[in-house]
């Protein structure tokens, strides 16, 4: 702050010297040093008050850009999501269109069908959903059940554990204390 070096200190304690004598110069010098003491002390307060504020402002600037961030990505999400509704309602429309015709389509053959049908005397295929009347291997087949001697984790079954818990045998330590 101030470039004071040792000569000039020692001139103004000769002056001083002079000026308040020996008897006042104690106190004098006391009285400065305390005055020095609370400028140092005020300084250092408006210095750090002046950080405190510098890094809320820092904080402030960060939170508001966060904030701007959110909102931008907040508006991104919606319009994608507008897009993906928009994208829905249209596929959901040519699905619609689809099934409308393909309706139709079955309605003109199935008119075909009837008039083309089979006598009612004629004998009709069965369903290939129907049920046969053989048993298959899958019919017989039971569903997987647990053995009661299978443990139902096997990876955990067996594994060797330290048990932490206290015991209730008396060692030979516990006889000692």
């Amino acid at each position: 702050m101030f470039d004071i070096g040792f000569s000039e200190v020692f001139v103004i304690a000769i002056v001083a010297l002079i000026v308040l004598g020996p008897e006042r110069l104690p106190k004098a010098a006391r009285f400065a040093g305390l005055w020095v003491r609370r400028a140092r002390a005020q300084w250092y307060s408006v210095k750090s008050e002046l950080e405190r504020e510098l890094a809320d402002e820092d904080l402030k600037r960060s939170l508001r850009q966060a904030q701007d961030e959110l909102r931008s990505a907040q508006q991104q999400l919606r319009d994608s999501g507008q897009i993906l509704r928009e994208g829905a309602e249209d596929l959901n429309q040519r699905v619609a269109a689809a099934g409308t015709t393909a309706a139709a389509a079955d309605a003109q053959a199935a008119g075909a069908q009837d008039e083309h049908a089979a006598p009612a005397d004629a004998p009709q295929a069965e369903p290939a959903h129907a049920a046969s009347p053989e048993p298959t291997a899958l019919d017989h087949a039971a569903p997987p059940q647990a053995s009661a001697a299978e443990p139902a984790h096997p990876d955990y079954h067996g594994a060797s554990q330290p048990d932490y818990r206290p015991s209730t045998a008396q060692t030979p330590n516990d006889e000692r204390r």
